[in-house]
């Protein structure tokens, strides 16, 4: 494997996980969203991940073993939450149905913070192969010398 495809994975990583972060931000500031634009409450997201394929590598062909390409990580959509929305009795709320509830989102701030911790955890170590494959390049190009 060549070193600057560790760069392409690792890379692939960090900029999934970025997109996790932004979506979980997103479901934290609306927590107490009771109307939105599409009308309704705000609906929690979520990213969903897929595999990518890396571009074949110079001698990949020759391989006994080619079939198991390297793959990096990308966003592959952002869904909906569909659990059912939290529902707390505010007949004065301007948004209380005629029943006095009032619809708030699907959010639970605690799940948000786990999943927060997860993709900071995947980040970091995303950026510790980074920072490892440089010290090995320059580790290497001493060698030289």
């Amino acid at each position: 494997m060549r070193l600057d495809t560790v760069f392409d994975i690792s890379g692939s990583a960090l900029k999934s996980q970025m997109m996790r972060m932004e979506v979980i931000s997103a479901n934290l500031a609306n927590i107490n969203a009771t109307s939105t634009p599409e009308g309704g409450p705000y609906r929690r997201r979520d990213v969903v991940f897929q595999s990518r394929p890396l571009p074949a590598e110079l001698f990949s062909d020759h391989l006994a073993f080619h079939d198991n390409r390297l793959q990096g990580v990308e966003v592959n959509q952002v869904v909906t939450d569909s659990s059912p929305f939290n529902r707390r009795y505010e007949p004065h709320h301007p948004h209380a149905g005629p029943d006095g509830y009032v619809l708030y989102p699907n959010v639970n701030v605690v799940v948000e913070m786990v999943n927060m911790m997860g993709a900071a955890r995947a980040y970091e170590a995303s950026m510790a192969v980074i920072l490892s494959t440089k010290s090995m390049i320059a580790k290497t190009l001493e060698i030289g010398r």
